[in-house]
């Protein structure tokens, strides 16, 4: 999920790499970052930096600067060092990385990034589809405070030690790494509780920072009066009931989607606007009243506060499936927490997953009017509405084909396509057939409640 964050090896400084070993393994040109990568942030080459690239120029390497200060700083910089530069390079924007290249006169395959920022120069990097190296930032002497961002990329960097701690980089003996058996190795977050909680930290922040890069229009507005067109509506229980049913976690869930449903009631999406569910909601805190509710966590149902919230994105997603809206954003858990109710099959009666805030459920208003959105809930039930203030041209269901249940091995699973049609109102016509969801989602309840007839031998 993260691999766009991480580098191809990692050095604790761009003084400590072999650079003979990166020549024998055909590398044959570098792109330095700047400030913070060969010296602190600001200050000129000191002698360190300037016989590297007598060392690298020696090899047979050839050398690019690439940074995003102006002219006069790389400059100064570079007064006695040999090295051609791109300076305002906008990373990690490609088009830095690839005037480097045409600089540089490489592959891209013997070409290697050196910089110091992993959301700037190796997210650069592996943009451009080149190899990198992550080196620990020059930090100014007596300097104790990194950064936001800083604290952010250490957690990164613990789940990359982990999770690439077997894979050959660019110093690695390849034929070695190639023939050597492979493994079976946990994630890092299927270590321990604790490691766990460690990369949902890791994954919050780095989508807030995603966030910020992100040029998105959000819905804010709202309105008190209902529009008057009823373009679609969904409901669902808000309270499960049958075997092996926890009741409490149950009804804590029905008091988090009351909670929820307040923040959203009454939106109004505009045309070009999009709908987040973690930006109406928010991080759901005890300080805000949420409980402890039934959630899933790494494929199993647990508690956890504010659980029972995907019930809520569930409802609203079924009901944007039904309109003209355009899904941006959707995860999918397993569609198979419980028997269907009174045996009838609804397609996506569960399996939206969101967790605050890296999983999200977004959509976007491509209409030209604006469109409403309703949560609400009375004693038993959850309801969303999608309204407008006149009609639209068409009318939009959600079909299955294929459902059947799979074992395998141990487990079994829900596996059916899930599609979203659009109809002429007029004629009846259905103008296209969309698939939506390709289901394959475990069993989560107890397998001997799945009805004999609808289990399917795959062999």
């Amino acid at each position: 999920m993260f691999d766009r964050y991480y580098p191809t090896e990692y050095a604790k400084s761009a003084y400590d790499i072999d650079y003979q070993v990166l020549f024998d393994k055909g590398i044959r040109g570098i792109i330095f970052d700047l400030d913070n990568t060969l010296v602190h942030h600001g200050d000129d080459a000191t002698p360190q930096a300037e016989q590297l690239f007598v060392t690298l120029h020696s090899i047979g390497l050839k050398t690019v600067i690439l940074t995003d200060n102006d002219e006069p700083r790389v400059l100064r910089f570079i007064k006695n060092i040999d090295t051609p530069y791109v300076c305002d390079a906008q990373k990690p924007d490609k088009e830095g990385y690839e005037k480097a290249i045409a600089i540089l006169g490489t592959e891209k395959n013997e070409t290697v990034v050196i910089g110091d920022q992993m959301f700037v120069d190796i997210i650069g990097a592996n943009g451009a589809g080149l190899q990198s190296i992550l080196v620990h930032f020059i930090p100014a002497e007596g300097e104790k405070w990194i950064g936001f961002k800083r604290y952010i990329e250490k957690g990164v960097l613990a789940a990359y030690r982990v999770e690439k701690r077997n894979s050959a980089g660019v110093t690695a003996d390849n034929e070695r790494a190639d023939n050597m058996p492979k493994k079976q190795r946990k994630l890092f977050c299927e270590i321990s509780p604790t490691t766990y909680a460690i990369s949902e930290k890791k994954n919050i922040m780095l989508r807030h920072i995603r966030n910020m890069r992100e040029d998105v229009i959000y819905a804010r507005g709202r309105c008190k009066r209902n529009f008057p067109v009823l373009i679609a509506s969904c409901s669902s229980h808000l309270i499960k009931r049958g075997k092996d049913i926890d009741p409490v976690t149950q009804e804590n869930k029905a008091h988090n989607i009351r909670l929820a449903c307040e923040s959203i009631n009454g939106l109004v999406i505009r045309p070009g606007e999009t709908f987040s569910f973690w930006r109406r909601v928010g991080n759901t805190t005890a300080k805000k009243g949420y409980k402890e509710g039934r959630v899933i966590i790494l494929g199993k149902l647990t508690k956890g506060l504010g659980g029972g919230l995907c019930n809520l994105a569930n409802t609203i997603h079924k009901a944007a499936l039904q309109s003209p809206l355009t899904d941006t954003e959707f995860h999918m858990h397993s569609d198979a927490l419980a028997p269907d109710e009174g045996g009838v099959r609804v397609p996506l009666s569960a399996g939206t997953s969101v967790n605050y805030n890296y999983e999200d459920y977004r959509f976007r208003n491509d209409t030209e009017q604006d469109i409403q959105l309703l949560t609400y809930c009375d004693d038993d039930n959850l309801y969303c509405e999608i309204r407008a203030k006149k009609p639209f041209p068409e009318r939009y269901e959600i079909s299955e084909e294929g459902h059947h249940f799979e074992k395998e091995g141990e487990s079994y699973y829900r596996v059916s396509k899930i599609y979203k049609d659009t109809y002429d109102k007029l004629t009846g016509e259905l103008k296209e057939h969309k698939l939506i969801v390709d289901n394959r989602s475990e069993v989560l309840f107890d397998p001997s409640l799945i009805p004999a007839e609808l289990i399917k031998d795959n062999g």
